[in-house]
């Protein structure tokens, strides 16, 4: 039976690395997911930055009424779930992109959808600073904006690359689920050919393709995070010296 349908001539059209193929699914989906974790990013990282520096007690406090909107905003959007927030923003993607239909219409919902949680995985990460630090920073006399260039996020750097990486496969996964609503890349592959058809080896290529993108992506960030966490690096430059001395 799999022999069959590896066989079939639209099977095969649809697995080769033409424009309705696999490679260009594959290419929709990186591209789409790269510019809207970017794009949320750009909305996302100084929201959360003022999140933490605009607290009472914090570097740069804000008025509480804009604070309380700030967290009413972010809370209000995470809470919606994906699908049904797509369908909201409907009305954006077309003002903003002339379509509301296709893969680049995803983008804007991607986005609205993902800056919240980016937002939030930023103030986590800024908030695991150690508040010595920054009360140093303040003693030296640095302005805020000093301290949270120079300070807070080269401080939390090795958890900022770790939040983006959470951050860039979630928006690979919501991606997918685009597919239901008409986006396109490896989701609507999936969803519209290999389940609504019932061509289960293009779902289950799918499926495995996504899987080893989340693999390789997870991989890449870990790699980077560890090696600029320089807790470990001092770590490993201890072990190192004891080693030296233990030879020598």
């Amino acid at each position: 039976m799999l022999s069959d349908l590896l066989q079939n001539p639209e099977v095969q059209r649809l697995l080769l690395l033409t424009e309705d193929g696999l490679l260009f699914a594959i290419w929709e989906t990186i591209y789409v997911t790269v510019l809207s974790t970017l794009f949320a990013y750009i909305i996302g990282l100084p929201l959360g930055v003022l999140v933490v520096v605009g607290e009472k007690n914090g570097i740069l406090p804000l008025p509480k009424s804009l604070m309380n909107i700030l967290n009413v905003i972010i809370n209000l959007l995470r809470s919606v779930p994906f699908l049904i927030l797509m369908v909201l923003v409907i009305p954006l993607s077309r003002l903003v992109l002339g379509t509301s239909i296709g893969t680049v219409a995803t983008i804007i919902p991607l986005i609205v959808a993902a800056f919240p949680f980016v937002a939030r995985l930023v103030e986590a990460s800024l908030r695991e600073i150690d508040k010595g630090v920054v009360e140093a920073a303040q003693a030296m006399g640095c302005s805020p904006f000093q301290i949270i260039w120079k300070v807070m996020l080269p401080e939390s750097l090795p958890s900022l690359i770790t939040g983006f990486t959470t951050a860039f496969i979630t928006i690979l996964s919501y991606g997918a689920m685009a597919g239901a609503i008409g986006g396109g890349g490896l989701g609507s592959m999936a969803l519209n050919l290999g389940y609504q058809r019932r061509m289960f080896i293009v779902l289950w290529v799918s499926v495995i393709v996504l899987v080893i993108l989340v693999q390789i992506f997870q991989t890449i960030g870990t790699h980077f995070s560890i090696s600029l966490d320089r807790r470990l690096t001092s770590v490993k430059k201890t072990r190192k010296d004891h080693s030296a001395k233990s030879q020598d």
